[in-house]
């Protein structure tokens, strides 16, 4: 894992500073090595400051910060005859040698076609870049678990993992890279293609019990490949549906599991994770906060996250904390349950939705859901894992298990418009895995409300006469003072 940064000058002008300034702001993702490549050469160095007394002077150039995670990681960039590759997460299953090296096999000999082929034949989270010698060509999972951003002004083209990168280069229009897409990028701009994207499957006839079986299968396999290169995972855990049937899935693959716990001193659902752990045989590391916690961490958080949405930091708070812990644990992999509301209806609102328009609306409204978590939930939640070194890995988000959940009819998930529970396929999983009930059919609370940290913001604003939301734009403007990336 790391950071992936890539420009290019329409001038046809020296990028390698800017490129070099672009991984200085993403050191936070990676920085055991430093890689910069044009499409004729590429430097490593063990820190930034080494690579600028380098000389090395390109148009086109791409880079990125890396981070080991698994043994089998081999360094990049991968050059070739002409261009150089930098690709930066994880496929799934991962690759036995080096996922950088196994993509790049694609490429030879076009590697135009053989970049399309990479969207096409791989699962898994990741983003790569291009460099060839005119133009730059990159693409991004079809989820978009891994982030990218791209932008562009008078003089620059650029990419990076993180927005913070692209307004160093006083790129102020910065978007999320659209996921499952291929872009190639020159003097003119970007030129986008759409490869392999979440569509809408058509529904399945299939009983309960066939449709909890299958779903059991796909999840297992997946868990299975998103663990299969380590010896241990954490599990951000609260003791519900979806923690834990990750948790389980994960010791049936026999990795070590760690459960992690966070929330605010005083809030019953810490007692309810703890029962939970207990249940299920497997260690819990639980730590408790305070307000002040809260009030510390803010800032970082809403540096990392790179938006001013009162939503987003309250839950992207507790995730952070987990992914705090997993580091202090020495696990690298976090796995965690995002996705499963989406796919299996777990979220109220669709409640009312169903009263509204009924099966149609519920069934159009969670697709649109997972075809958007990538600005919602994948980018965030991937970036405050990132900062600490730790990699997030989501079962729940994997081709086969998201092709068959959504093909699933949605009484299969959702009984009818006064159905408390929902998830109800899931939960038939969950019952087959042995979880005992009081988990299995506990309903769904958000996790920035069941850690307390939605309150504490709250507690926070009012301190200053503040609503929520301003007192999150105020502490965002404090951050990014004078940034072109003012939201």
């Amino acid at each position: 894992m790391g950071g992936i940064a890539a420009a290019l000058n329409k001038r046809g002008e020296d990028i390698v500073p800017e490129v070099l300034l672009m991984l200085k702001e993403l050191n936070h993702r990676g920085a055991d090595v430093f890689h910069v490549a044009t499409p004729t050469s590429t430097v490593t160095y063990n820190s930034l400051s080494e690579l600028q007394t380098k000389k090395l002077a390109s148009s086109i150039v791409v880079g990125h910060n890396f981070s080991r995670i698994a043994a089998a990681e081999r360094q990049q960039p991968v050059s070739r005859e002409g261009y150089a590759l930098v690709f930066d997460g994880r496929l799934f299953p991962p690759s036995k040698t080096s996922d950088a090296h196994e993509v790049a096999r694609l490429l030879e000999p076009d590697f135009n076609r053989g970049a399309e082929d990479i969207i096409r034949k791989f699962d898994g989270s990741y983003a790569f870049a291009i460099a060839s010698s005119d133009k730059i060509v990159a693409g991004r999972d079809v989820f978009g678990t891994n982030p990218l951003y791209f932008g562009e002004n008078e003089t620059v083209c650029a990419l990076a993992s993180e927005r913070k990168a692209l307004w160093a280069l006083e790129v102020t229009d910065v978007k999320s890279f659209p996921p499952g897409n291929l872009a190639v990028i020159s003097t003119k701009g970007f030129a986008f293609k759409s490869v392999a994207t979440v569509t809408q499957p058509s529904q399945k006839v299939i009983s309960k019990k066939k449709a909890a079986c299958r779903l059991q299968d796909l999840l297992l396999k997946s868990t299975m490949e998103r663990v299969s290169d380590v010896e241990e995972v954490a599990v951000a855990f609260s003791g519900g549906l979806d923690s834990s049937v990750v948790a389980v899935l994960a010791k049936k693959c026999r990795v070590s599991v760690h459960l992690v716990t966070v929330g605010l001193e005083g809030q019953i659902e810490l007692r309810h994770a703890e029962a939970a752990a207990n249940s299920l045989e497997m260690p819990l590391h639980l730590q408790t906060y305070t307000i002040a916690d809260v009030e510390n961490v803010v800032e970082k958080v809403l540096w990392l996250i790179e938006e001013p949405d009162a939503m987003k930091v309250a839950i992207a708070i507790p995730l952070f904390w987990a992914a705090q812990i997993a580091s202090r644990i020495r696990c690298r992999v976090l796995l965690a349950g995002q996705g499963a509301d989406e796919l299996f209806g777990g979220y109220h609102r669709y409640l009312t939705e169903y009263l509204r328009g009924g099966v149609e609306a519920v069934r159009k409204s969670m697709y649109n859901d997972l075809a958007t978590s990538h600005e919602t939930n994948f980018q965030r939640d991937n970036t405050v894992c990132a900062f600490h070194k730790v990699e997030l890995r989501l079962p729940f988000i994997d081709r086969e298990v998201v092709r068959f959940a959504l093909s699933l009819p949605v009484n299969l998930k959702i009984d009818s418009a006064e159905d408390s529970l929902r998830k109800r396929a899931l939960r038939l999983v969950a019952q087959d895995l042995g979880i005992p009930r009081f988990m299995a059919e506990r309903s769904k609370k958000a996790v920035h409300y069941a850690t307390g940290v939605d309150k504490a913001l709250r507690e926070l604003a009012l301190r200053r006469g503040l609503t929520q939301r301003d007192y999150i734009k105020q502490v965002f403007q404090k951050v990014y003072t004078n940034s072109k990336g003012e939201q």
